[in-house]
Parts: structure tokens; C-alpha cells; sequence
């Protein structure tokens, strides 16, 4: 995630006027999101907050929970170009980025065009992201960082906006390949996708295995998504949020003076985590109506935000506890 350049900030009145006209186009996402996934209130508002933030998302989830329906329904409502790849141990890194082909024209000349791969997409699936092998995972890692991929030593710009919401089973780890760390960090938050509440199952059941069902519709052009994203840059974060966050993620590094951090914690989020959580609070505080974030706000983002950028000990593992522990007590704090 690159740094944050501050912009001059904007007359009040022209800052509520847009924050206002934001909300009414997020309140036209949320409710054409919600014509088609059911429950999963936390899941949508996170996943969300991502994509409003400018960044990227990991879904953890067991099979069958709307993973994918999610992203086509965000692709559509949000106006964004839509591509997915379902990863497997023998996928190459140009069957993503794509590759150079050889033609010859009538003349008998031979030249070299560069045919795109699935990742020149707006909004990029990447399905069961852990089965590809390191190297491939390694191809998409240029792209998520950078915004752009080189193929045979020429840069390729990617669409903007773009954005990578990554899918990866919690249960079935044969034939996987972790992701390294390097890549883990590149994502904004890792969202776990968990089941549905009773009711919203029922619902799932009823409106959903009939012949008529409830199909997503656009309400944003891909244009306006970065024009909030920009919005989102530029809203002011009072002090007790900057320092809610910079306390919170220095206490879940160790060798910080904190004792049991140090007992539990082999290593702790980088800088690019406090960059991550100030961006999230800040789209959350727009998703909600408010022109500005507040502590709740990083509360409630800490464990999405953290938890994949942190490892436990052996020791902690041993005594069954989880990252969700640690960041807990952490908040505790704030």
C-alpha cells in the first residue's frame, strides 16, 4: 500500500455537500447488494468498506456461503468489469497475466501481440487462492501492489479502478501452498465469511430455489467509485483516532514492552496495517452516514485488518489460543 499524500482539505461545505451526495449513492449500493445476498450483514459491510477504501480483500469461508455470488453482484451494482480465475496447483503465471503470441501478416512479417489475461479486470475473483503454486501466486502480487504486470519485459497497465477480492477454503489444506506473508499484507482485510443467522437461511431457502429470483442491477459507474474513494482520502481523522490506532498496533507488535504481546506474538503488523486501518475507518465512518471516523470504527475493523498480518508463538498456539484472543485483549486498551 503506498503512503498517503495529504491533499489540501476541502471547504466545510463542499466536503458535507459530497459526503452527502456519497452517502445517497452507498445507500443505492447497499440496497442492491442486499436484493440478492441474504444475511451476512458484516460480511457485505466489510467488504465494502474495501472496495471504498481503494484496497483489497481476502474471504475466508467454507464452501457454499455466497462467496462468489457476492463478488458477481458487486461487479454489477458497482459497474465494474468483473473477471475470475480459479486457481489450481498447475495454473501458470501467464494464464493469469496473459502472454505474447506470434502472427504473421500477408507480407511473410512477424511480430509479437500481447493478448490480456483474466487479470485486466476492474474487479478480479481470485477463486481458492492458496492452490496455485508460489510462482503464480507471486505473478499476482506485482499486480495487486503495483497496478500494473511486465510481460516479456513490457509494462502493462492494469484498469482503474482495481481491485483483487480473494476466496480461501479455512478446512481443506491438502494440495494448498500458504500464502507467504508478503502477499497476505497486500491485503486491506481478510473477512471471515461465517454462516448464515436462522432466518437468513430461511430466506436463502424460500427466494432462491424457485423459478423466479432476485437478480442484482448497476447503481454505480466505476468512475463514481473512485471519485468516493478520493472523497474517503480527504475525510479528517480526529487525533483520538490516530492515536487509537497507532496504540493499537504497536501494542500487538513484540518487543514494545508489552508483556504479553511479547508471550504470544512471534511477529506483529508493519506500518502498512496502521495505513490500512486508517483508510478502512474512514470508509466505514462514509458507509454509515458520518463525515468523520470515530475509536468505535477501529474496534470494530481491528481483528479484519490484523489478524492476517500476525503469528502466533508456539506456545500461544499450544495453549489454544487464537489471533482473535490477542487482538481482543488489545482493544481492550484503546
Amino acid at each position: 500500500m503506498s503512503v498517503v499524500v495529504k491533499e489540501s482539505p476541502m471547504d466545510e461545505k463542499a466536503m458535507i455537500a459530497e459526503a452527502e451526495r456519497a452517502l445517497s449513492d452507498i445507500s443505492h449500493v447497499r440496497e442492491g447488494v442486499g436484493r440478492v445476498i441474504f444475511g451476512q450483514e458484516s460480511v457485505i459491510e466489510r467488504t465494502l468498506v474495501a472496495l471504498l477504501a481503494g484496497g483489497h480483500a481476502l474471504l475466508v469461508g467454507v464452501p457454499g456461503l455466497a462467496k462468489t455470488k457476492l463478488v458477481e453482484t458487486l461487479g454489477i451494482v458497482l459497474g465494474l468489469e468483473t473477471g475470475r480465475i480459479q486457481f489450481t496447483p498447475d495454473l501458470m503465471p501467464s494464464d493469469i497475466l496473459g502472454s505474447e503470441v506470434m502472427e504473421q501478416d500477408e507480407n511473410g512479417r512477424r511480430s509479437f501481440r500481447f493478448i490480456s489475461g483474466p487479470v485486466f479486470a476492474q474487479l478480479l475473483m481470485a477463486d481458492e487462492i492458496n492452490r496455485a503454486s508460489p510462482r503464480t501466486q507471486s505473478a499476482l502480487l506485482q499486480s495487486m501492489q503495483e497496478y500494473h504486470v511486465t510481460v516479456a519485459g513490457q509494462r502493462y497497465d492494469l484498469p482503474s479502478p482495481f481491485h483483487v477480492l480473494a476466496t480461501q477454503n479455512p478446512l481443506e489444506q491438502e494440495g494448498t501452498y500458504p500464502l507467504p506473508e508478503a502477499q497476505l499484507d497486500r491485503f486491506l482485510m481478510q473477512i471471515d465469511v461465517l454462516y448464515p443467522e436462522l432466518e437468513a437461511e430461511r430466506r436463502i431457502l424460500v427466494e432462491t430455489t424457485g423459478v423466479d429470483q432476485a437478480t442484482a442491477r448497476n447503481a454505480l459507474a466505476a468512475e463514481r467509485l473512485k471519485e468516493i474513494q478520493t472523497l474517503i482520502r480527504r475525510m479528517p481523522v480526529p487525533e483520538s483516532v490516530v492515536e487509537a490506532i497507532l496504540t493499537l498496533v504497536r501494542s500487538t507488535r513484540p518487543g514494545q514492552g508489552n508483556a504479553d504481546t511479547d508471550k504470544h506474538v512471534a511477529w506483529g503488523p508493519g506500518p502498512r496495517a496502521s495505513q490500512a486501518l486508517m483508510l478502512c475507518t474512514r470508509a466505514r465512518a462514509l458507509y454509515d452516514g458520518r463525515l468523520a471516523p470515530s475509536v468505535d470504527d477501529v474496534r470494530a475493523l481491528a481483528l479484519p485488518v490484523l489478524q492476517h498480518r500476525m503469528s502466533l508463538t508456539f506456545a500461544a498456539r499450544a495453549d489454544g489460543m487464537s489471533v482473535g484472543d490477542v487482538v481482543a485483549k488489545r482493544i481492550k486498551e484503546i
